[in-house]
């Protein structure tokens, strides 16, 4: 299959990229606190993404940062997984280069089994004996490739995947040419802090003004506006059709 811009789309999950930035395009800022960007109605989305996708995404560093458990929070959405046969959340992954992962993240406490991490090929032994039971450590190449855990979780059964950060994983997923969807939310506000994480660090992306994405919508979700972008034609898996569980 070929996407719009003339590539091959790879043998790898429907990915959506989904983050919320502030008008001045940072992911966060310096304070020890995260810095919240999303309002209550951004979130209850994602938390539909969420609940659709067949797996969640995102860096090390997001672990070790912000400490996410990335799991569906409506009960009426875990139901509603349940009921069509699946586990309650989906799957949780992530990429690392040196495995440096605390097991007592709650990333590795959630329910739904244990997560998978990918990390660079020398890493991969220390890294599974530290975490031995918390995770399946899995081999990503040296240095460690997107491409390759896609295509591994493609194997796998994965035909979804959310993509939630941070910078590092954004920017190499969206030079890659490796997201099918950009779902883009602005918080209301500036951070005007030079050295605050950004979304889109310097890269040579394959959708520049001589082959842009396509806008798809814009809409406000309480003081957020939320943009989505198609980066290719693939076809979207209709449970990523949100008509009864979100806003799409």
């Amino acid at each position: 299959m070929m996407n719009e811009s003339g590539g091959t789309v790879t043998d790898r999950p429907y990915i959506v990229l989904s983050c919320a930035i502030s008008v001045d395009g940072c992911l966060d800022d310096l304070s020890p606190r995260r810095l919240i960007l999303s309002s209550p109605e951004d979130l209850d989305e994602v938390d539909a993404l969420r609940a659709a996708s067949d797996a969640i995404l995102v860096g090390a560093g997001t672990i070790r940062t912000d400490d996410p458990r990335l799991l569906v929070r409506s009960p009426a959405r875990i139901a509603a997984r349940v009921a069509r046969g699946l586990p309650g959340h989906p799957l949780r992954v992530t990429l690392t280069g040196s495995g440096a992962l605390a097991p007592a993240a709650r990333f590795f406490t959630g329910p739904g089994g244990p997560p998978l991490v990918y990390c660079g090929s020398s890493a991969v032994g220390p890294t599974a004996a530290r975490l031995s039971g918390a995770a399946v450590v899995l081999d990503a190449g040296e240095p460690p490739s997107l491409r390759t855990v896609f295509h591994d979780l493609s194997e796998r059964k994965v035909s979804s995947l959310l993509l939630e950060g941070g910078a590092r994983l954004i920017a190499d997923a969206l030079s890659g040419g490796l997201v099918d969807e950009l779902r883009l939310a602005v918080a209301p506000f500036f951070v005007g802090e030079a050295a605050a994480p950004r979304f889109a660090l310097p890269e040579r992306y394959p959708r520049d003004s001589r082959a842009p994405m396509r806008l798809e919508s814009v809409r406000r979700l309480g003081d957020v506006v939320v943009s989505r972008y198609r980066l290719t034609d693939r076809e979207r898996p209709p449970a990523l059709n949100l008509t009864d569980a979100g806003r799409y």
